[in-house]
């Protein structure tokens, strides 16, 4: 029962507070008003309330007073304070905040207003009030996140009104935990992030190749063995070795099922559903390892420590006993997450085992199967069935589409929006979350001033553009998205610092996406609003990404007159890109920098006229065969052909970012080229630009060799260097410099000798340069 006090005596007591402790009133405007996501309707008034340790919460029931708990835990964190919680009927006359149910409002909807006197909330459900705390924590100052015990702090909040209730109705994130195993004290972290930015799924990625994390009682060894995987992390994902029976397995981890509990206990307080994913039929080698049997060839095979590809070690489809498995895991996993929504993976899995299973074959024939796509329909189709006779819903990738899709089931579209459009227009209900603008894996900054990632380019900007509801579809297609979410694969995440590092703040340009109306949206406005939340991830301590704040440059260069043009930019609008040419005073940027020669640019990013982010520093070399053609002897694969033919003798170089188009590259090849000066000229270097990022398979050359010719037609080696191949977790660029005496020539040839084929599997392995530089 909630503590009664008589309202006398609170009229007394919050009369002598108010009475001792009155401040100047703060006045504010438009721009103090920083709430993300942004609300449907924002009135602000002229005054403000003042929040002390003696204002009440004034709660109806028992929902309302956990979200009064949540917003009094603000306070005595950042406070110590310890406010007051009482039932209605004891509302003091002033310096209050009241909850109060609403019905007419829709689920999750919430109203908010402030008056010199209290604070009300209006809501008709526990999300409701419990987002209505949130925007009152975004409009306090932002030191109410602090741990410190901040001192000279007033405490207010405007005068306002506010009508909200969110876009869509899923609003997620999906944390793999499979790939790099995180505790379930960071879970609990991310479900406070996720609350704070009105978010409500936390969509469980518990089973991949590279570790099975959930404890099932009826069968053991899914941990025992499962969870662990050889310790491989000192190399690149996708260039690690396969696991030789009898190596220790000592990487891992798993949540036991009170840990799962827990989590979802914790989750629910804060109004998010923890989905979880327990892949099928492919992602699974963890379990096969586990117990072979469950495979087509029934082989032990161990829990890969990297990258696998194609995913051939999948769920036999002709056992019964795989079923009987995998229902019994489900109905463990059912007990343990009430979410209406059960996540069965279907993605990626190559059938090339079924095709000469005797037991697949034999389903495929009992069945009336023509195809082994019609197999994997089969399969999803079963699974689907159980699970609805549970109450469940069953979600997946849109690769369950293939073969047919049971009535019932959610598709999850990754593969851009395609899957989604086509769900839709079959009547499925979907959750939209294409790899081009949620992938929170991608870089999103600079590749060269950003720590590992699985590829691609994510800025925050082009987060904020996603819309679920995609060009195409129809007013009836778009009923069924119930909405999007983010999916964090963590095969290059091995830190919770850098997890939290790729998470935010992409997850508040998201959080906006899905949460406000269309017509709200504004980039401009949203990057001012963001300024205030960097400040409170960092007072929370949280590892954000300051991406937006990096500069980059675009460059060109104009062969005809040999000169560079440098444009520097960043992400956020109307940027103070202030830079210095060669040591120069410092200036504003305003027009390409027009270069002719070598020249260092130093450039940075000003707020509030001081320096913000880090330091862009740029040399661009002119040598003695800039804008002098190439001839090469095997041409440049067509996929990556940088800037054409002068591409290597440009001036400009690449990035770790192999997309950027300053690289051309060679497949299974080595590549020769020579350049004609058109004069003689003395020489005594020469420079090949290379990068290696193993997991794409692209290697350093083993060689360099260069040659010099008075004529073009006899050569002499000039010089040599030998870099014979080693391992190498992180993308990498280098110089590769071969000095020889000075010598006249008016052409050069180079040999860049690569590795050609894998060094650990079948397959060509590529070869980059980016730039020729003869000095």
């Amino acid at each position: 029962m909630l503590k009664k006090i008589k309202t006398c005596f609170l009229f007394i007591v919050c009369f002598l507070a108010y009475s001792c402790s009155s401040t100047p009133d703060k006045v504010f405007v438009e721009d103090d008003i920083n709430i993300i996501p942004k609300p449907e309707t924002v009135i602000l008034g002229s005054g403000n309330f003042k929040f002390r340790s003696s204002t009440y919460l004034v709660v109806e029931s028992e929902i309302q007073h956990e979200a009064a708990d949540i917003l009094a835990g603000f306070f005595q964190s950042a406070q110590e304070w310890q406010m007051n919680v009482v039932e209605e009927e004891a509302k003091p006359y002033s310096n209050y905040v009241e909850f109060v149910t609403k019905n007419t409002l829709a689920l999750d909807a919430y109203e908010l207003s402030v008056t010199g006197d209290g604070v009300s909330i209006f809501a008709n459900s526990p999300g409701g009030f419990l987002y209505g705390v949130q925007t009152i924590r975004q409009l306090l100052p932002v030191k109410i996140e602090s741990k410190n015990l901040p001192e000279n702090v007033s405490w207010v909040i405007p005068q306002i009104e506010i009508k909200d209730e969110p876009r869509f109705g899923w609003r997620g994130l999906m944390l793999d935990v499979s790939r790099h195993f995180f505790p379930k004290e960071y879970i609990k972290e991310v479900i406070d992030g996720l609350a704070m930015h009105k978010m409500n799924v936390l969509h469980f990625h518990l089973v991949d190749d590279q570790g099975w994390r959930i404890e099932i009682k009826k069968y053991p060894k899914l941990t025992e063995v499962g969870a662990w995987r050889v310790d491989h992390e000192d190399k690149h994902w996708n260039a690690r070795p396969a696991a030789q029976s009898g190596e220790e397995a000592t990487y891992g981890g798993f949540y036991t099922q009170e840990d799962i509990k827990e989590i979802v206990a914790y989750a629910a307080s804060k109004n998010i559903e923890v989905v979880p994913e327990i892949e099928m039929p492919a992602h699974v080698s963890s379990a096969v390892a586990a117990y072979p049997e469950l495979s087509c060839n029934e082989t032990q095979i161990q829990v890969p420590s990297g990258g696998v590809w194609p995913i051939t070690d999948i769920y036999c489809a002709g056992k019964d006993h795989t079923f009987d498995f995998l229902e019994n895991v489900l109905i463990e996993v059912m007990e343990l997450f009430p979410s209406q929504y059960i996540h069965i993976g279907g993605d990626e899995a190559t059938k090339t085992n079924w095709k000469t299973c005797g037991h697949c074959q034999a389903r495929m024939k009992n069945e009336g199967l023509k195809t082994e796509e019609e197999l994997q329909s089969y399969f999803i189709k079963r699974m689907e069935r159980f699970i609805s006779s549970k109450g469940r819903t069953l979600i997946g990738w849109d690769e369950i589409l293939e073969g047919g899709l049971a009535p019932g089931a959610t598709v999850m579209s990754w593969r851009g929006v395609k899957g989604g459009l086509e769900a839709a227009g079959e009547g499925h209900d979907v959750v939209m979350t294409p790899n081009s603008h949620c992938y929170f894996d991608h870089y999103q900054g600079p590749q060269d001033q950003e720590p590992l990632a699985i590829g691609g380019y994510l800025p925050l900007s082009k987060v904020y553009k996603f819309d679920p509801v995609v060009e195409g579809m129809t007013q009836e297609e778009a009923k069924h998205v119930l909405g999007g979410q983010a999916n964090l694969w963590s095969e290059y995440i091995p830190t919770t610092s850098h997890s939290q590092y790729m998470i935010y703040p992409r997850l508040a340009a998201l959080a906006e996406a899905v949460w406000s109306p269309k017509e709200n949206k504004d980039w401009n406005d949203f990057s001012r609003r963001i300024e205030s939340m960097f400040t409170r991830y960092g007072l929370r301590g949280i590892n954000y990404a300051k991406s937006a704040y990096l500069l980059s440059a675009d460059s060109q260069m104009d062969m005809e007159n040999k000169t560079v043009g440098i444009t520097l930019n960043n992400e956020l609008p109307n940027s103070d890109i202030r830079y210095s040419v060669n040591g120069s005073p410092m200036q504003k940027f305003e027009q390409p920098i027009k270069l002719t020669e070598t020249t260092t640019i130093k450039a940075l990013l000003y707020k509030n006229d001081e320096p913000a982010g880090k330091e862009f520093n740029k040399t661009i070399k002119f040598h003695q065969a800039v804008g002098k053609k190439p001839e090469f002897k095997t041409t440049y694969h067509k996929s990556y052909q940088g800037t054409g033919d002068y591409n290597l003798v440009n001036a400009l170089r690449g990035t770790k970012n192999f997309h950027d188009g300053q690289w051309q590259a060679w497949l299974g090849e080595d590549m020769e080229a020579t350049i004609d000066l058109g004069q003689s000229t003395e020489i005594s270097k020469v420079i090949v630009g290379a990068m290696e990022s193993q997991g794409p398979q692209i290697y350093f050359p083993t060689d360099i060799e260069v040659y010099l010719s008075k004529d073009g037609e006899a050569f002499e080696q000039a010089g040599k260097i030998n870099r014979p191949y080693a391992q190498n977790a992180s993308p990498e660029l280098k110089d590769f410099v071969v000095d020889f005496e000075k010598t006249e020539a008016s052409h050069v040839k180079v040999k860049a000798i690569g590795l050609k084929k894998h060094p650990l599997r079948d397959g060509s392995v590529w070869l980059f340069v980016d730039e020729i530089l003869v000095e």
